[in-house]
Order: C-alpha cells, then sequence, then structure tokens
C-alpha cells in the first residue's frame, strides 16, 4: 500500500515553544504521523484518492515544559485521529 500525504500548510497557535524548536517539531511530527500511517493504516473514509480543505484534529493538551519532540508525536497522534484511522 503506498500513501501520500502531503500537508501544505499546518497552522500551531500557543504552543510553548521558542521558534527556534519549530524544526524540531516538525521533524517530530512528521516521523510519528509516517509511523502510524504505516503500522495501523487510515481510516474507512480515505481508502480512496481525496482531498480536503481543511482537517479539523483533536485538541492536545500541552504543559510547560513539554520537549518539541513530545509534542511533534502528541500533534501527529491528533492528525492521525482526524484521519479516522484505527487506534
Amino acid at each position: 500500500m503506498k500513501i501520500r500525504l502531503h500537508i501544505e500548510r499546518l497552522v500551531l497557535d500557543g504552543l510553548p515553544l521558542e521558534r527556534r524548536q519549530a524544526p524540531q517539531v516538525q521533524a517530530a511530527l512528521e516521523r510519528e504521523l509516517s509511523r502510524l500511517l504505516s503500522a495501523e493504516g487510515r481510516g474507512r473514509d480515505w481508502r480512496t484518492d481525496g482531498a480536503v480543505a481543511r482537517l479539523k484534529a483533536p485538541a492536545i493538551r500541552l504543559t510547560k515544559g513539554n520537549p518539541p519532540q513530545a509534542i511533534g508525536r502528541d500533534i501527529a497522534k491528533s492528525i492521525h485521529a482526524a484521519l479516522g484511522a484505527r487506534r
């Protein structure tokens, strides 16, 4: 199975991070989302080609002091849930 996911824009407001930590969040998000999609697949609604203009993902709880890598993984899990993928 081949999965191609393109996220044109990801808006992350209010993260307890410094600007220089953004690449770490992005890398962790990409790794975790790739892992989840490879391991667990995607929801039934996404079995065929398609595109959506916007996807609203479930909220995540952030606490001050969370490392950027953990924040990226949590965001990936939220996106994965929004895609309707199996848990």
